[in-house]
């Protein structure tokens, strides 16, 4: 049996999330908490109009999620540390109309002995592939959901900082991470790029994931992070990233400029329109209170036709450490 993961547009059982409890921003404080929960509520508001959303939470937080959370959204009880569901939560793939989970190991994004915790989220793709009743296959690699974008017809995205890093994978050599991802996500052609942006190898991130640099959009379009600014560090970021799929794949490049916001009270912010979600009928889209949200609503309009272009602020969300599609994980028809 030949299992694939479908790409993300393609049709949606439901989508999986979960509830973030413990607001570890640098401005941690009781304001700061009421404003982590509403971002992550929204997401899950926005998403439920247009395919069901469950949402994982811890008993003693469930009345709280109650308060924010439309009343659609299922909560399921569970035992979690963080609520990056993208990354914790299974990878679902499929065989003809059977669907199974790839339960990657997770550490805490290589962040052994530093702030995470990830006993608890270790486990959650397999106590959700329980949930949904689909088998679940334990991969030896340590690997991410957001480590990772395919277009479902044989092609992965990944950076070499994630799944090439010592945090994550010492002693593993490029061909046998390949050959990990191909056989577990039915891929052929693994597109490597060097790095991801630059704030996320700062505190709370994940060391160059994939989904906020570049994404698929169809089978032949790669959507890619274009930071136009060449005061910010990741202008020569884009630039590279840009070059490295023009001479390693046929794809159609799109650019899809990065907010003119630059800093914010810590630093250069790694503010992104990649990070979206795609749901049945829907893109959430990452917003910013920024001059290029609607550049980037337009852009997606054109790659996305037929689909309803949905804005979220994700402020709240890039100052804890990801964005929309760092929260949500996709469950397949």
């Amino acid at each position: 049996m030949t299992w694939v993961m479908p790409a993300e547009w393609q049709p949606h059982e439901r989508t999986w999330m979960a509830w973030m409890e413990e607001d570890y921003s640098k401005d941690s404080n009781p304001e700061s908490a009421d404003e982590m929960h509403r971002a992550w509520a929204k997401v899950a508001n926005t998403i439920v109009n247009f395919e069901p959303v469950s949402m994982l939470v811890s008993l003693e937080h469930e009345a709280e999620a109650r308060a924010y959370l439309d009343s659609r959204v299922e909560i399921v009880i569970a035992k979690i540390d963080d609520g990056w569901m993208r990354d914790s939560g299974p990878t679902f793939v499929k065989s003809g109309a059977s669907v199974a989970a790839i339960d990657w190991v997770f550490n805490g994004w290589g962040n052994q002995g530093g702030w995470a915790n990830w006993e608890h989220d270790d486990a959650v793709a397999s106590f959700i592939a329980d949930k949904a009743g689909v088998p679940s296959f334990r991969s030896t690699l340590v690997n991410e959901g957001g480590g990772i974008h395919v277009n479902g017809a044989g092609a992965l995205l990944v950076t070499e900082t994630v799944q090439l890093g010592s945090e994550r994978n010492p002693g593993w050599s490029r061909a046998e991470v390949e050959e990990e991802l191909n056989s577990r996500l039915g891929t052929n052609q693994v597109i490597w790029i060097r790095r991801g942006l630059t704030r996320d190898y700062e505190d709370f991130g994940t060391k160059g994931h994939v989904d906020i640099v570049a994404c698929f959009a169809d089978e032949n379009t790669i959507l890619f992070h274009d930071q136009q600014d060449e005061n910010h560090p990741d202008f020569a970021v884009s630039h590279e990233v840009k070059r490295t799929l023009e001479e390693t794949t046929n794809f159609k490049l799109v650019g899809v400029p990065a907010p003119k916001t630059l800093r914010d009270e810590h630093g250069f912010v790694d503010y992104s329109y990649i990070n979206h979600y795609i749901c049945n009928g829907a893109v959430i889209l990452c917003a910013f209170d920024d001059d290029n949200d609607q550049v980037a609503k337009g852009i997606l309009e054109s790659v996305y036709p037929g689909r309803e272009i949905v804005l979220v602020d994700a402020r709240p969300l890039f100052a804890r450490g990801g964005g929309i599609h760092c929260i949500t994980q996709q469950q397949p028809a």
